[in-house]
């Protein structure tokens, strides 16, 4: 394995920075392209040299140089002579190249390589957006929303002393004169080395941690190696995939009826994976030896003597690590996610109650989202709100959400904030305040490797991550509501779902979904299907996290869903938005043989909101029994039921349509929800629906945004009804 670009000196920082970066030395050459600024400096003569001899793309003969010499919107990364010298000095030192010049490299493929890795590591290209001054650079250890010409996400760290230090990647310092500087087609910010993130995957790291305790993960790296799991972790992109795309075997979708863009195939397939891990020093402290003293043995008698896998029919207490039922290979894939998902959408923070996108605000009431792990199929939850300070795995508060003790009865509050307070245990937990949850800290707070993978992204964690008992019983007794969006892992790993940042990406952009190739795993979608992904973003829609999914024509898809995290009677709901006039009509069949699933119950109509059925220029009524909430709780609550024995409900209560608005989806009569299966469920057990369309028309479209899980504890509790958030 390469050996890996590590940071040559420690960097203190802190994320939330950016306000306090001086910009009144700002240098502005409006005249002037970027590539006619650089060719004026003569400490960028090397860089010069290499954007004229690197072209565009493999199968161009346009240079980087002629590119940047054109309309644009560019930020480059300009690294200097002594820069460039200086990585040739690092490959040399390597025995990658036998002298630090261009003339050390031993082949002109290698030269060629480092050549186009060090021009493409360092533009990002904006297409018809604003391209990044200093202030559009993202937070603290997050990603720029946009790859570089390398197909590379930019992390970027700021200094917790001096606000005003900039690094990408953690170890490349942006110069803090020469930075800013504004030209005709983009932005320049000088650098002092190369940007060259490592093309080693998760794997390849997990083998060089397992070595290495001074990464701060090498007891997570020696119990991944001993699961097995090195091989898939290495797993980067579907080649077969990209010969289709480059032979034009798949095609872009027709145009959507109703936006009339084509939808846009994904030109790649990437694999990723995300990674949560316990830091060394967290191990050390609780088996009381050096890292590089555990061993797999002595992890495993502590699981074992814990007793948190007891409750779990099946568990094995052997040697065969490989097995998904032993108890090393529980822990360890609960700590995995079959999707990279960079720190920025850890929780997809959109338009949420009390918060604003476009303006930054802080945190306001709580986000999560709910991802399947690999191994054993279990819910991981993340979760963020105004007084959680960070990002956290499996938190529990208890709401103020104007039930139980803040009910009108009571305190009467109803604002859906943490109230202070936490649930009391519920079966075995990993420690006394579990519900508290577990904290995704920052490198700099771990100590431990901040590197770039290619295909995944590790966090350290404050404490154990365990699927307890206590874990389970807290999320079975909450609505566990779940984004379309994280039954796709696809999405997040080729830069698809929420793909926001600074720029405007728009409710068109269509991407659509092939029907001729398994592109997303977890959907099996039939001939005759246009499957539609709508980023939705600054459209003022009234959707969950502001995207959605569009399925046109005469569909018939199949969908895995998610595991429920303990045995009991639940409903499956369905988020609706019925204010499209070109809705259609499915049957829903549900079960856990996709090949042989029965209907459950008559067919969904998506024309029918919660007072209108909305078809074409026709608009009737729907005799669904909707009425705005007035405060009344009699009232309210029988309307509720009134529109439940029909099969519907209200929104819900959390998100507004306008960025910053106060009136929630809630308060809109085209926005329901539809309990489409109401049956015994257990977990680790695969669940499959089916959505088939019943009407001819072939411009149609089958809306999709959420699902819910909610168990019976939850929506039929006479102590505590269901909130209405």
């Amino acid at each position: 394995m390469k050996k890996f670009f590590l940071a040559a000196f420690a960097v203190i920082v802190l994320a939330g920075c950016t306000e306090d970066i001086d910009t009144s030395a700002k240098y502005v050459f409006k005249d002037k392209t970027i590539a006619q600024y650089l060719e004026d400096k003569e400490y960028y003569s090397e860089y010069v040299r290499l954007l004229g001899l690197v072209p565009v793309s493999e199968i161009s003969k346009t240079t980087v140089k002629q590119l940047l010499s054109a309309r644009g919107h560019y930020t480059v990364f300009a690294p200097t002579n002594d820069a460039v010298m200086a990585y040739l000095d690092t490959l040399c030192a390597q025995g990658l190249i036998t002298e630090p010049s261009w003339d050390g490299f031993t082949s002109d493929e290698d030269r060629d390589s480092i050549e186009r890795a060090i021009v493409y590591n360092s533009i990002l290209d904006s297409g018809d957006q604003p391209a990044y001054d200093i202030l559009d650079f993202p937070e603290h250890e997050h990603e720029f929303g946009l790859t570089n010409m390398n197909d590379r996400k930019l992390r970027v760290f700021y200094g917790i002393t001096d606000p005003d230090s900039i690094l990408i990647n953690e170890t490349v310092v942006i110069n803090k004169k020469n930075r800013g500087i504004i030209l005709t087609n983009g932005y320049i910010h000088q650098v002092e080395g190369v940007i060259a993130p490592s093309n080693d995957r998760l794997g390849e790291f997990i083998a060089h941690w397992a070595r290495t305790p001074s990464s701060g993960y090498s007891v997570m790296a020696k119990l991944v190696m001993a699961c097995g799991l090195v091989d898939s972790l290495n797993a980067f992109r579907d080649d077969t995939w990209e010969r289709m795309y480059l032979s034009g075997e798949v095609e872009d979708l027709r145009e959507h009826t109703s936006f009339h863009q084509v939808g846009t195939i994904p030109m790649h397939r990437y694999y990723g994976f995300t990674l949560f891990v316990e830091t060394d020093r967290l191990w050390e402290e609780a088996l009381g030896k050096p890292a590089e003293d555990i061993s797999v043995s002595d992890v495993c008698d502590f699981l074992r003597t814990s007793g948190l896998f007891d409750y779990i029919d099946g568990t094995l207490y052997d040697e065969d690590y490989g097995n998904k039922m032993n108890v090393l290979n529980q822990f360890v894939t609960y700590h995995l996610l079959n999707q990279r998902i960079g720190r920025e959408k850890l929780v997809i923070h959109y338009n949420e109650l009390g918060f604003n996108y476009t303006q930054k605000t802080a945190p306001s009431i709580p986000i999560m989202d709910f991802y399947q792990t690999m191994g054993l199929p279990r819910l991981l939850k993340t979760y963020e709100s105004r007084e959680s300070n960070g990002i956290f795995l499996n938190r529990f508060p208890v709401l103020r959400n104007g039930r139980g003790q803040f009910s009108p009865s009571r305190d009467n509050i109803n604002d859906y904030h943490e109230s202070g307070q936490f649930p009391q245990l519920k079966g075995s937990s990993a420690w006394p305040g579990e519900n508290q949850g577990v904290r995704v800290l920052t490198y700099t707070e771990a100590g431990t490797d901040a590197s770039s993978i290619v295909n995944g992204i590790v966090y350290p964690i404050d404490n154990f991550l365990v699927c307890t008992e206590n874990v389970c019983n807290q999320m079975s007794s909450q609505r566990i509501r779940i984004d379309a969006g994280c039954m796709m892992p696809e999405l997040m790993n080729n830069d698809i779902r929420s793909h926001r940042d600074y720029y405007s990406y728009g409710a068109t952009n269509c991407r659509g979904i092939p029907t001729n190739y398994p592109y997303i795993e977890n959907i099996e979608i039939n001939e005759g299907t246009d499957f539609f992904y709508l980023p939705g973003y600054l459209t003022q829609w009234h959707n969950l996290q502001g995207d959605e999914y569009n399925i046109i024509g005469q569909y018939d898809f199949t969908m895995k869903l998610p595991p429920v995290p303990r045995a009991g009677q639940y409903e499956i709901r369905f988020g609706v938005a019925t204010g499209s006039r070109v809705r259609s009509m499915a049957q829903v069949y549900f079960g856990t043989d996709r090949n042989m699933m029965p209907a459950a119950g008559i067919p969904m109509d998506l024309r029918m909101g919660g007072l209108y059925k909305y078809d074409g220029n026709i608009t009737t009524d729907s005799n669904v029994g909707w009425e705005e909430d007035n405060g009344d709780e009699e009232h309210d609550e029988e309307v509720t039921k009134r529109m439940r024995t029909k099969g519907f409900m209200k929104a819900p209560n959390s998100w507004t349509n306008v960025l910053g608005g106060s009136k929630t989806v809630r308060q809109y009569d085209y926005m329901t929800r539809r309990i489409v299966v109401s049956t015994y469920l257990t977990p680790y057990q695969n669940y499959y629906i089916r959505f088939k369309s019943v009407l001819e028309d072939m411009n149609r479209e089958f809306f999709m945004d959420y699902f819910e899980y909610v168990a019976k504890e939850v929506y039929d509790n006479p102590e505590e009804p269901e909130d209405i958030w």
